[in-house]
């Protein structure tokens, strides 16, 4: 399935190339796994625009956004 990536933040750098991706896995956790990004690492993930947890199941077409732990204050 292709899925269009993107990281924010401190995770940018690990936006595949052109923000496309073709990804065999089933779910939020084997993306990140794809993308070398820990789990700890990855903190708020959207699908489609819908704030999803990493045991989310991915389809062909989904956009994904990939938030760090945020701090600040």
């Amino acid at each position: 399935m292709k899925l269009t990536v993107k990281c924010f933040a401190t995770l940018m750098p690990l936006t595949p190339p052109g923000g496309s991706l073709e990804f065999h896995g089933t779910d939020v956790r084997d993306l990140l796994l794809r993308l070398a990004i820990p789990e700890s690492e990855a903190k708020i993930i959207f699908v489609n625009g819908i704030g999803v947890e990493k045991d989310a199941l991915l389809h062909d077409g989904d956009r994904v956004g990939i938030f760090p732990p945020v701090g600040g204050g």
